[in-house]
């Protein structure tokens, strides 16, 4: 026998659209064997009737034959031998009748009685085990809505354990329901086959016993296919016992599992997360604008292929784009009250869509994940083994170490720019080498905070000190605020997303801006820190300016002979970062480190950056 297609029972829990689309295709099989069964049966059921009719028949023409005694023909002179005949042709119509008789009620046994009962017990029990499901399934999507509105400010943890035994309790009955679908459906493979041949041997048996007496060599002829047929269905009801009995130990075995399996965010203390994925794929709640303050959600399965993220609704038969994720960025967000919320924002700063997951471990994971994805990880050759190393970069925190990256070995164009270490050689600057590697405390204060947020109040206190004007908010600069725009020699844009700074307590080597990456990766890391600002970085030949993308308001700006030291990391590429020496009120010094995320290679702005200084430099000189 060929192979039957099933329906996996242990995909029954997941209830993805893949298994939702292969479901309609089960669905729609048993749809169109119900339609030909009843068109079946009514042509059984007309053979049956003709057979039927033709038992009265031949019982009224018996009847008929004897009556022609009776007529009294008054011109019935030589009747007699009619007569005898049509009573001998009266005595084989009755034993035809009887033939017939016994035909039709075979007929009604072997026939039509099996298909109505194919019909009636197998058809109808798919039917209800479907509704059964449908309801299932409903309740288990209100369920399931109900917890997604659970608040997060407000969290009330009777109302959340009852609503979560809820959504456990619609799972498990969802999960019961699809499991007892899916065998239904498997089992109906293999019964449909045997529903149509079993009333087509009982047809054909019945029709040489009656023809037997006068066509023996037709029933032999019979005989050794019916005979086939017969250990064909045999060996189809074999196989299906032993599916029906393979389908109850696994239904057993997937019912079995605990009870966590069923209710979301059940490790909320503590969950497993995995920080390397460059793939994902589950249901998550998707917000929708319906008017200027009212919003939807919707409740979507969704999944990442290649730089692209998909959504697939139920019964759709393939997923459609919904977010380019190459270059993107993405944080976790306050929304509407609801916990576990993440926004995923295009390169350009444009707010992109926010999603909704059901536990905490899935929201970290899906951040991840389009964090991986948006570095393009994606595209190298080992892009899990990427993914690992740049995780373990950003963890190396943990325990204490003297460098970050590699050392002075790179062509990097950042510089040590103090006179005391520099040495002017044919018009070209080149630092000194280091004698040893400086440890970590010898760079960085232990227990320095970390800021996370653009907000630079020092900055923006010897700006006003200085009597510089802020920009216009509308997007409009005045004619005096920023002069160096229009006679800068040097301009260049970078989009660069803001990681952190943190005070240091030396600019002498660049050694101190790979010590600070680490130290605010790694906090990022650890404390689950995702939002990140985006701004555009103008490097001129005077200053660096950071400015919103959105207003072009100016966030920060740095004299371009207050940067002592800029250096890009050697491994990921992405990353660059910059000393700035700000004087105090005091009348002392403080150093800060700023490290940003760039959509180019660091490589480039540190070049920028130095061309910069070069133009300071041949302009003193002139």
């Amino acid at each position: 026998m060929p192979a039957v297609d099933k329906l996996l029972l242990e995909e029954a829990l997941q209830d993805s659209p893949q298994t939702r689309s292969l479901l309609s295709v089960f669905e729609e099989d048993a749809g169109t064997l119900t339609d030909y069964t009843n068109q079946l049966l009514q042509a059984m059921q007309r053979v049956y009737g003709a057979q039927n009719e033709m038992c009265l028949a031949t019982q009224q023409l018996s009847k008929q034959l004897l009556a022609y005694e009776k007529q009294n023909f008054a011109l019935g002179k030589g009747d007699e031998e009619v007569i005898s005949t049509l009573h001998y042709f009266s005595k084989v119509v009755d034993e035809l009748n009887v033939l017939h008789t016994e035909l039709a009620k075979q007929l009604a046994d072997t026939m039509v009685l099996p298909i109505i009962q194919f019909r009636e017990k197998d058809l109808t029990e798919v039917s209800t085990l479907k509704d059964l499901f449908g309801l299932a399934s409903n309740e288990h999507d209100l369920s399931m809505a109900k917890y997604s509105r659970l608040p997060k400010k407000k969290e009330n943890e009777k109302v959340k354990t009852e609503v979560g035994k809820e959504v456990a309790a619609a799972r498990r009955k969802q999960h019961l329901s699809s499991l007892q679908y899916y065998c239904a459906l498997n089992a109906l493979q293999y019964r449909k086959r045997m529903a149509m041949m079993e009333p087509m041997i009982g047809f054909a048996h019945g029709q040489i016993n009656f023809f037997k007496k006068g066509a023996e060599m037709f029933s032999k002829h019979m005989d050794s296919f019916l005979s086939s047929v017969a250990d064909m269905v045999q060996s189809i009801q074999v196989e299906l016992e032993a599916e029906a009995e393979k389908m109850r130990v696994s239904q057993q075995e997937f019912l079995s599992v605990d009870e966590s399996v069923y209710t979301p965010d059940s490790d909320v203390a503590a969950p497993q997360i995995n920080r390397n994925l460059i793939q994902k794929a589950g249901y998550l709640n998707l917000r929708n604008k319906t008017g200027l303050v009212t919003t939807t959600w919707e409740r979507l399965y969704f999944f990442t292929q290649g730089g692209n993220l998909m959504c697939q609704p139920r019964g759709a038969v393939a997923g459609g784009l919904i977010q380019d994720l190459d270059n993107c960025s993405v944080m976790a967000v306050d929304c509407e009250d609801r916990r576990y919320c993440f926004q995923i924002t295009t390169p350009n700063g444009k707010s992109g869509i926010i999603l909704q997951a059901e536990s905490r471990k899935e929201n970290e994971e899906w951040i991840c994940a389009i964090n991986n994805i948006s570095r393009q990880i994606y595209l190298t050759d080992n892009p899990e083994a990427v993914a690992i190393k740049l995780n373990q970069t950003a963890l190396q925190a943990v325990t204490p170490i003297t460098s970050f990256g590699k050392k002075q070995e790179s062509s990097c164009p950042s510089q040590n720019l103090k006179n005391s270490e520099m040495e002017n050689e044919n018009d070209k600057i080149v630092p000194k080498a280091t004698a040893s590697l400086p440890k970590a405390e010898e760079l960085i204060a232990p227990g320095t905070p970390i800021q996370f947020d653009i907000v630079l109040p020092a900055t923006e206190f010897l700006d006003q000190n200085r009597g510089s004007r802020r920009t216009n908010p509308f997007g409009e600069t005045e004619d005096e605020s920023f002069p160096e725009a229009e006679d800068s020699l040097l301009q260049q844009m970078f989009i660069v997303r803001f990681l952190g700074s943190m005070a240091v307590k030396t600019d002498s080597t660049t050694e101190v801006i790979y010590e600070a990456m680490r130290q605010v990766l790694a906090a990022r890391a650890i404390h689950n820190i995702f939002r990140m600002t985006e701004s555009h970085l103008m490097v001129t030949s005077q200053s660096l300016r950071l400015i919103d993308p959105q207003t072009q308001v100016s966030r920060a700006n740095f004299e371009l002979t207050s940067v002592t030291q800029f250096a890009a990391h050697q491994e990921n590429k992405r990353l660059v970062g910059f000393v700035i020496r700000i004087p105090e009120s005091t009348g002392e010094e403080s150093l800060s480190t700023y490290i940003f995320e760039s959509n180019s290679e660091g490589e480039k702005i540190c070049y920028a950056i130095n061309l910069g200084k070069e133009i300071i430099e041949v302009q003193k000189a002139h």
